[in-house]
């Protein structure tokens, strides 16, 4: 029955590049591939992750049970494995936490979800936490570039969604994995601008002299979305400032403005 339900996580993922429904609707999911210790053949498990930074967490729940999940061994034999997130999917170097920071980050994670404490509280073994760190990027699955300009816009849009409900949930009390979570967050979006302000920008408005007022305004709109974001990380980071659930309302409002106005001006050009 669990391997039913799996692959049918695995396809509507795959189907909705990382949306899915049910019991995971609304949370972050990957898909971790991993090789078999045994049948030295690829097995694909979906997993739900807490982000940290430039690498990502996951937890050898399983349900609670006494065995470390099938996946865990496999990493064990062969730290190498392959993540998909919906946008990207990309070869990672699986690292198991051991002492002090497996232990703090597990707290980290109870903090914000107490279901990994009751999962712990189920059995003796201690459940292993995993960072998964990129080796090797791959790009996006998709047929064009404005297709992918999309894929990735609704990957931040995905995020901020998850973020707005957990700030919301969360109340005055800003855990330590919400922290990691925004700040990250800050981190790829500005990545993202990084790269668009470089490269894909100066390259489109080369090409489409007619760009010039579109390319202005979007470059304008970055630093204000930057302001936001650094807005943003104080808060989280305790140096100043109160209602963040309004400022994230507030950027969600601003950058979705933001990325409808840049789709509709760069993905016609893109897919010409």
């Amino acid at each position: 029955m669990a391997r039913d339900f799996n692959q049918q996580v695995i396809e509507e993922f795959r189907a909705n590049r990382g949306r899915v429904g049910g019991y995971f609707e609304g949370a972050r999911l990957i898909l971790l591939t991993t090789t078999g210790a045994r049948s030295g053949r690829p097995c694909t498990s979906p997993l739900g992750y807490l982000p940290d930074g430039e690498r990502i967490l996951v937890i050898g729940s399983a349900g609670g049970s006494d065995k470390h999940p099938d996946w865990y061994h496999n990493l064990l034999a062969d730290p190498r494995a392959t993540v998909e997130d919906g946008t990207f999917t990309y070869t990672a170097e699986a690292t198991v936490l051991t002492g002090g920071e497996r232990d703090a980050v597990f707290a980290r994670a109870v903090e914000a979800d107490p279901g990994w404490g009751e999962y712990q509280a189920r059995t003796a073994r201690v459940l292993p936490v995993v960072a998964l760190e990129q080796v090797e990027a791959g790009p996006p699955d998709v047929t064009s570039m404005g297709e992918g300009l999309r894929v990735v816009h609704d990957a931040f849009r995905r995020e901020l969604a998850v973020i707005r409900a957990e700030v919301a949930a969360a109340g005055p009390r800003l855990g330590a994995q919400l922290r990691i979570n925004c700040l990250t967050f800050c981190q790829g979006m500005e990545f993202h601008h990084r790269v668009e302000d470089g490269g894909m920008f100066p390259a489109l408005n080369e090409r489409y002299p007619e760009l010039d007022a579109a390319i202005a305004r979007l470059r304008a709109e970055h630093v204000r979305i930057a302001e936001l974001l650094e807005e943003l990380r104080a808060v989280v980071s305790g140096d100043g400032g109160e209602d963040l659930l309004g400022r994230v309302d507030g950027l969600i409002a601003e950058l979705e403005a933001h990325l409808t106005y840049e789709e509709e001006q760069l993905i016609p050009l893109l897919d010409a």
